[in-house]
């Protein structure tokens, strides 16, 4: 039975991907009702393909795997799934070898090809490669209804995101008010008294805003 086994020692998820991860686990992705009511298009003409095989048992079981393989390799700002098609395969057992050793991921592409992406759960894109072999490596990126499979809505990913943007600039700010750094110091331990004065109070006049330097005023900016 295909199951999604993480790789040890990777750095740590975001939060709202243990979430969605979490949501899909709890959800029979493979059961969902977008499976039966949304039209399979043909991504490559736009056509709704009139004959199309639904999800039997085996592929059940691959979709959950990989819904979830997908999850933890994507990355939330793009919608790209940081992995390749047989990193994904080989992580949901979904990898076959044949008699003669030879490796197939035929499991993980066509349940890709042939369902996910005429559903609409993701949109591929092939890479640009100089490789000769049949096997073309594709960009997988998750759609808004890849993430209705398991009812998280778009806005809940950008209400996430918009809080993502608050926090990074909140620690640009934080990381600007280290006014002087420690190389900073050395440099300055080694000038006379009066270039010392001018790149503390050049360092000072960087570490405030505006409206902060003009409550302080010059007479204050010299105490300081």
């Amino acid at each position: 039975k295909p199951v999604f086994n993480p790789p040890k020692n990777e750095k740590k998820r975001s939060n709202f991907i243990c979430y969605a991860m979490k949501k899909a686990s709890e959800i029979d992705v493979a059961r969902s009702r977008l499976n039966y009511t949304l039209l399979a298009i043909d991504p490559k003409t736009g056509n709704i393909l009139p004959r199309f095989r639904r999800l039997n048992e085996h592929r059940a079981c691959a979709m959950r795997a990989i819904v979830l393989a997908m999850l933890y390799y994507c990355n939330i700002d793009s919608n790209l799934v940081e992995a390749s098609i047989e990193k994904l395969a080989d992580e949901c057992g979904l990898s076959t070898f044949s008699d003669s050793g030879n490796k197939s991921i035929t499991r993980a592409s066509r349940l890709i090809s042939e369902f996910l992406e005429p559903m609409g759960f993701v949109k591929c894109k092939k890479k640009k490669t100089q490789s000769t072999s049949n096997y073309i490596p594709k960009k997988i990126f998750l759609t808004p209804s890849f993430f209705m499979l398991f009812h998280i809505s778009q806005s809940t990913i950008n209400q996430y995101l918009s809080g993502q943007k608050k926090l990074l600039k909140n620690l640009k700010i934080k990381e600007k008010k280290i006014f002087i750094s420690f190389s900073d110091i050395k440099i300055i331990s080694k000038l006379d008294e009066k270039s010392a004065r001018n790149k503390i109070l050049n360092a000072l006049i960087n570490y405030y805003t505006a409206s902060e330097l003009t409550k302080i005023g010059p007479q204050g900016l010299k105490k300081k």
